[in-house]
Order: C-alpha cells, then structure tokens, then sequence
C-alpha cells in the first residue's frame, strides 16, 4: 500500500473549501466533472462520473474531512483507499491538505497527479474567480 500527502493553497476561507467539498454541486462546478454527494457522515459519494466512489467516514467542520475513497482503477479485491482532508487557516485563505493512504501498490504517481491536474488546478482557477 502506498501513501501520499499533497497541497494547496486557495485563495477562499476555509469554510467554503469545506462546504464546497461536500456539495454536488459546487464539487461538479469546481472540477468540471459530475459529482453526487451525501454530505453526512456514513453518507456515499461519486466524483468524475463515477470513476471516484467512496463513504464520508468523519465530519470535523469546517477543518476535517475523512472519506473511504476508491476508483474504478481498483481491483475487486482492494480494499478501499482513506482520503483525509485538511483545511488550514493561512493569511490569504486556506491550505488544503490530503493524506491519501491505503492506495494500491504502484497506483501512487497516477493519483499524485490526478490531484494535482483534475482537482487542484481546476480549484484554483474556479476560486480565483
């Protein structure tokens, strides 16, 4: 299993990063791509179409989000991946954080850049705006 950690800063207050992150549709708006989201806890998620799938597992607003998380890149008999989500305060707006662990051997390097291209540049023009 593999693990990574990965930034960025944006340019909002925390508590819209946060908000956003659980709204359909403001997650479909920031990324371009059709997410559906039950924003409880135990509640299920899909990202990009339903190549993204998991279960809200723990709430902390506006500062903490952990997800089960997985892709249709996942073997039947992976066991789901954990996404935790940071939201930080810094002096012009918030730094998010993931610490994405469990991840399929050699699968890594893909998701290190599928954040960086289809979530955190996405974001950065979206809350630029």
């Amino acid at each position: 299993m593999e693990k990574l950690t990965v930034s960025v800063d944006l340019p909002k207050q925390k508590e819209v990063l946060f908000h956003a992150w659980l709204d359909s549709a403001e997650h479909t708006s920031f990324t371009g791509s059709q997410a559906v989201i039950d924003p409880s806890v135990g509640g299920d998620f899909s990202a990009w179409g339903g190549y993204i799938s998991g279960k809200t597992l723990e709430i902390d607003p506006p500062n903490r989000i952990l997800q089960s998380w997985r892709t249709t890149e996942f073997a039947d008999t992976d066991a789901d991946s954990k996404l935790e989500l940071l939201f930080e305060s810094i002096s012009n707006g918030t730094r998010l954080t993931l610490i994405h662990t469990a991840i399929p051997d050699g699968q890594g390097d893909m998701y290190r850049e599928g954040w960086e291209e289809y979530y955190f540049r996405p974001m950065l023009d979206y809350f630029n705006e």
